[in-house]
């Protein structure tokens, strides 16, 4: 037998895992890392989480990243390199953090590498009916787990799409095995660069559940500001939006698009919701010359507006919801002050009550598949929910 196979049937049969989850999202800001103790499998999974770093990324990989990122045409030649250097990028930033926390890499039983999306497409963006969804994350596992020494598994969205959904959003699964609570009506909503929620009822049964994007988070903001404001890549406490004014011209513009009209669960992203569609709505709206402030606090605005409307559609207008927020869009003061607004009898707090870092979720989120992938069972997923497919995921790579 492969000693490498070997060791993996022996970390699956272990009652409990060392699991570093890694994420980097469509904001490009960082690879974030997660370093999670996971006891057991499906329903029956415990998580500590014992390390979190979020490592920003340097000017010269954004730039590369930015090449390729969210563009109907990229140089075949660019992506192709890019697909190893990113992974031993990533690599190197894993292997100084395992130094950091006093650890060898053979203490760690597996990375759980989300890679870097560069592009999403389901079937209801590019129309074309013969391809059906697809999406696309580099940073190669292969090489992650050679310059690490640590068996990898990446490339989750893959199986998710071959056996029936779009790829996204994932968090479903997570919050399934963790955050569910029998007789309260929960929403865990993250606020990345695209927002999605997964709502799980009182009376939860699987079958009851769902989980969706609902359209921008921070994408259409931080890009503005980034043109806008060069060296600033976000909103910082939503001072530009707090020193606008909403145009309610532009925002009917900006909500016209028949994305919003698609029946859930439904998935979209940055090549859907960038500068070119704020532009579009501007001249749609005849908005053109107003300000960058007055652009900022319709975008955000807009946020709000989508993510509540969606909630309360998916929801069937349930009022007293707990709403348990991660992601980005948590440190916006006045997003988050719209959505409660908007949804006056929900509780709004964030996943550190239940004890896990709003910031790290997406990547313990990764950590947890991987433990599913090696000692789970997909079956506890069930059946019947729409955009979720009973499946494990990721793809398994070896060190040597």
């Amino acid at each position: 037998m492969n000693p490498n196979i070997k060791k993996l049937a022996g970390i699956a049969a272990k009652d409990e895992r060392l699991i570093i989850g890694l994420m980097s999202g469509t904001s490009l800001d960082g690879l974030d890392l997660a370093l999670c103790l996971i006891e057991g499998c499906g329903l029956k999974t415990i998580v500590k989480l014992l390390q979190f770093e979020s490592v920003p990324y340097a000017d010269d990989f954004k730039t590369e990243l930015r090449s390729v990122f969210s563009k109907k045409t990229v140089e075949l030649e660019k992506l192709c390199l890019l697909h190893p250097w990113i992974a031993k990028q990533h690599a190197a930033i894993i292997n100084d953090c395992v130094k950091k926390w006093g650890l060898e890499p053979t203490a760690i039983d597996l990375l759980a590498s989300h890679g870097q999306t560069v592009y999403h497409a389901p079937l209801r963006h590019h129309q074309h009916q013969k391809f059906g969804n697809a999406t696309l994350q580099i940073g190669d596992g292969d090489h992650l787990a050679v310059a690490t020494g640590i068996i990898t598994i990446s490339d989750f969205r893959q199986k998710h799409i071959a056996a029936g959904g779009e790829g996204a959003p994932l968090a479903i699964y997570g919050d399934h095995l963790l955050f569910g609570k029998a007789g309260e009506d929960r929403i865990l909503l993250n606020i990345g660069g695209i927002a999605n929620f997964t709502f799980i009822p009182a009376i939860a049964t699987s079958e009851m559940m769902i989980s969706t994007d609902t359209g921008p988070g921070n994408t259409l903001m931080d890009a503005l500001i980034q043109q806008q404001f060069p060296g600033k890549y976000f909103d910082e406490n939503g001072i530009a939006a707090l020193n606008g004014k909403i145009n309610n011209e532009l925002l009917d513009a900006l909500k016209s698009h028949p994305f919003f009209d698609q029946q859930f669960p439904k998935t979209t992203g940055p090549e859907l919701f960038n500068l070119a569609f704020v532009e579009a709505a501007k001249k749609q709206s005849g908005t053109t010359v107003i300000s960058v402030e007055d652009t900022m606090a319709t975008l955000n605005m807009f946020t709000a507006d989508t993510i509540s409307s969606a909630i309360k559609q998916c929801t069937k207008n349930k009022h007293e919801l707990n709403i348990i927020c991660s992601g980005g869009g948590i440190h916006n003061p006045v997003l988050m002050q719209h959505l409660k607004d908007q949804l006056p009898k929900c509780t709004f707090i964030t996943t550190a009550a239940l004890g896990m870092d709003p910031d790290a979720k997406e990547a313990v989120l990764f950590a947890l598949l991987a433990n599913e992938c090696v000692a789970g069972n997909k079956e506890i997923f069930g059946k019947g929910i729409p955009g979720m497919p009973a499946v494990s995921m990721g793809k398994i790579s070896l060190p040597d």
